[in-house]
């Protein structure tokens, strides 16, 4: 396909057979579930196919870029300084990155038990509610505009140094960022950075997140798949909502299963798929990778760039 020209494709069978004595994934089932987001399953199987060849081939970025880092100080005469390997992953909503960053965190934690593995999310880097309300743009929340890119560069440009950083944390509770609460990080050693948006170029010139990250990924799948997963993941939430008067999702249990789905894809229509059409997507082929996901969300195809 055009839209891949520059990336080199591979069938899941022919991925899977790259799988080495590297590492070995001591996963349970039951662990697996316990990671992975809601509406979307995952099994072992996935694990031997697809992510234990990703894990040696992020040890291979990773040792790389150590050895260009020692090279760099050698001819400069310096000490070369700590700097994580740092992971960004990117796409739409619904189409399961978290369960990615979960489970890519849980199998580095595994390969590397001397190191220490950490995972953040963008959505600490959205303005919070007040702001965007004042603004007029709660209708645009996700948006690459709803997103304190400036501050989210300064996170990713003092961990990039070796600093502590303390990231502010969201709630899916209550829709909103937690004010009174952060996630402080010191001493990583691999850093997961997961978000729709993650890949967007910055308004500062010449300053873009993708400069950041060692190694890229976006995760992939048929608009319409994802509109589904994204409905059924709606109303699951709306559901295990019902008791919870606090949770954003409680004022949906009030309603129909009709009107909470007529709702639901409303907030799709002209929202979600707007972000993903005109944000999002476009920002599929910065990734250096590309995993594409099929109806029963196991992945079928990968994209390496070339």
């Amino acid at each position: 396909m055009q839209e891949f020209f520059n990336y080199r494709q591979m069938k899941r069978e022919d991925w899977s057979q790259l799988h080495s004595d590297f590492t070995k994934a001591g996963l349970t089932q039951a662990e697996l579930d316990a990671i992975r987001s809601l509406n979307d399953p995952i099994e072992l199987e996935e694990i031997e196919a697809i992510y234990l060849p990703l894990i040696h081939l992020l040890h291979i970025y990773k040792k790389n870029k150590e050895e260009l880092n020692l090279a760099k100080g050698a001819f400069l005469g310096q000490t070369a300084s700590k700097s994580p390997f740092i992971i960004g992953i990117a796409g739409s909503v619904a189409v399961g990155k978290s369960t990615t960053s979960r489970l890519l965190r849980l199998l580095l934690q595994q390969t590397y038990p001397e190191l220490q593995v950490d995972l953040i999310t963008t959505d600490g880097f959205l303005y919070p509610n007040v702001y965007l309300e004042a603004q007029d743009m709660m209708h645009q929340k996700g948006f690459p505009q709803s997103y304190d890119m400036e501050k989210l560069l300064d996170f990713l440009d003092h961990i990039r140094n070796g600093d502590a950083y303390d990231v502010p944390l969201y709630s899916h509770e209550s829709y909103d960022i937690l004010s009174d609460q952060v996630y402080h990080l010191e001493n990583t050693d691999i850093l997961i950075v997961e978000g729709i948006n993650l890949f967007q170029i910055s308004d500062q010139p010449n300053l873009f997140s993708l400069d950041y990250f060692d190694f890229s990924i976006y995760i992939d799948a048929p608009t319409a798949l994802i509109e589904q997963w994204y409905l059924e993941r709606f109303l699951k939430l709306r559901d295990l909502a019902m008791d919870k008067s606090e949770n954003y999702h409680h004022r949906f249990s009030q309603m129909t299963a009709a009107e909470s789905l007529a709702y639901a894809r409303h907030v799709w229509e002209k929202i979600n798929l707007v972000n993903l059409v005109n944000y999002i997507l476009p920002t599929r082929n910065r990734a250096q990778m590309i995993l594409h996901k099929n109806h029963d969300h196991k992945i079928d195809k990968i994209y390496l760039k070339k």
